[in-house]
């Protein structure tokens, strides 16, 4: 079964559209682990729109208490872009995974991986992957289907690629049929990743339609998933949501 790592980004965004503390992070965040999650994501940009630094080490501390007291431990997931400043934050936080994810300056969400074609986007980020490592982060990095640079991913010490699965998710809103097309890209990629020995994630816009199929994928580690999910929660409710995932992730759907 493919873990379930939920991205409190738009909690954030939602208390800081008024100031103050509500609604509150840590127990939006307790709410979700309590009803089966595996992990938390966040993704503190630049400009602080919805996860703050201080978010960041009230998470970190949130999650060490809280795995003192459960049967299994819950992972902490920080992604974000390759900079001096994410790159400090992360090795001070010391999550379970950082996500290395290309950020354009002004761009609403991510959309789209990494170019591992391009030799020195390669090397900015061997050096990264390698101060991660020596503080026992595992790293993911953001792609595409695109699985000829994944012998790049490996070779600079990614130990994971996560699949920007926006195209798979906009062709299924329109149908599934044109969903499947999109799958098969996926599918494809999964199995030439695992084959270098690369473990897989998944993350962008999945939700309980799509991940129905996706959650077939091979080899399949791991969603980080947040909007949609969020949003179904207020209309029926966190603990509910999560539940729902987690039932399509188990297969239990299936007949």
């Amino acid at each position: 079964m493919a873990q379930l790592s939920v991205n409190v980004n738009k909690i954030a965004t939602l208390r800081n559209s008024r100031g103050g503390n509500i609604p509150n992070l840590l127990h939006f965040s307790e709410l979700i682990l309590n009803s089966g999650a595996h992990g938390i994501t966040i993704h503190p940009r630049e400009d602080e729109r919805h996860i703050t630094t201080e978010d960041v080490f009230s998470l970190q501390n949130f999650l060490i208490q809280y795995n003192r007291n459960v049967s299994f431990r819950r992972e902490f997931n920080i992604e974000g872009e390759p900079s001096e400043r994410f790159v400090n934050l992360v090795l001070k936080a010391k999550p379970d995974q950082a996500t290395l994810v290309p950020v354009r300056p002004g761009e609403i969400t991510s959309d789209h991986g990494f170019n591992l074609n391009d030799k020195s986007e390669a090397d900015r980020l061997a050096p990264i992957i390698e101060k991660f490592h020596k503080e026992n982060i595992r790293v993911s990095l953001f792609m595409d289907t695109d699985f000829s640079q994944y012998k790049t991913a490996k070779e600079i010490g990614a130990d994971r690629i996560e699949f920007y699965t926006g195209p798979f998710v906009h062709a299924f809103d329109k149908s599934e049929e044109a969903g499947k097309v999109y799958y098969r890209e996926y599918e494809t990629a999964a199995e030439n990743a695992y084959k270098l020995g690369l473990a897989i994630n998944a993350g962008h816009d999945l939700d309980t339609n799509n991940l129905k199929l996706f959650s077939h994928i091979p080899h399949l580690e791991e969603v980080s998933i947040g909007h949609r999910l969020i949003t179904q929660s207020l209309i029926d409710g966190i603990e509910k949501t999560v539940k729902s995932y987690l039932k399509i992730l188990s297969k239990e759907t299936e007949s």
